[in-house]
């Protein structure tokens, strides 16, 4: 068996630093790399990239709505054809510097409010979807697991890559408790990496109220910029390599 881990990097913006690429790069088999519009600078940029490429880590383009001030995460009702038009610019502007260094962009994975919204969102998620199969058709998108999108990026013909949250609450209908929710973040390293041993064992997590909620994931997402990222990624690397799954890249 084997699992991959993707992690969103690339984020520091001139003098404000954000996570630390170069130990969770270590860590997971493939990078979300900004893009410039929710965070990232073009030298931290290129420098997440080379570090990348070295360590043989796969890398996607972390596309989102141009928000710097909000870090992304700030829903906007952004019309048909500059969505289209910013998705197009950012995979762009990141495979060319990703050439550079000798990698190239082999997925392409959502950031923060765009992410959520186009997982639902039939209108933006046909601009992300039309957007991708522009630049390269061959590209895979990482969709949040069980949600409308992974069906209408399939029925287009990407190749979509289901994706569960390694320091998140879920649900007992499978999808992730609203971060306003009181316990909607996990900070038990120990308990998250048995919870995502059971979830590539099985296909199950322990949901909120205590029932079990099926979440069927290719990727594991562990976030680089919380408290205790880094420790809480090493337990789940660890845990499932003491369990015989290796750690993968899907790209």
């Amino acid at each position: 068996m084997h699992i991959d881990l993707n992690s969103d990097l690339g984020e520091s913006f001139g003098a404000w630093s954000m996570g630390n690429d170069a130990a969770m790069l270590d860590i997971v088999s493939s990078a979300n790399v900004a893009c410039g519009f929710h965070a990232g600078d073009p030298a931290g940029i290129l420098q997440t990239l080379k570090a990348a490429a070295e360590r043989g880590v796969a890398v996607g383009a972390h596309v989102s709505y141009p928000d710097l001030q909000g870090f992304g995460r700030r829903n906007m009702d952004v019309a048909s054809a500059d969505l289209v038009a910013d998705v197009i610019y950012q995979i762009s502007a990141l495979s060319g510097m990703a050439a550079t260094v000798g990698t190239t962009v082999r997925y392409v994975k959502p950031h923060g409010a765009l992410y959520n919204t186009i997982a639902s969102d039939e209108r933006q998620a046909r601009d992300v979807i039309a957007a991708i199969r522009a630049v390269d058709p061959e590209l895979a998108l990482v969709a949040l697991a069980g949600s409308p999108l992974v069906g209408w990026a399939r029925e287009a013909g990407l190749r979509v890559v289901a994706e569960a949250f390694a320091d998140r609450a879920y649900t007992p209908q499978g999808t992730l408790v609203s971060r306003r929710e009181k316990g909607a973040v996990l900070h038990d390293a120990t308990d998250v990496a048995q919870r995502m041993l059971r979830l590539v064992r099985e296909g199950t997590v322990l949901a909120i109220d205590g029932s079990v909620a099926r979440v069927e994931a290719q990727s594991i997402c562990v976030h680089g910029d919380s408290d205790g990222a880094l420790e809480m990624a090493r337990a789940v690397r660890a845990a499932l390599e003491r369990d015989g799954i290796a750690i993968r890249a899907f790209a």
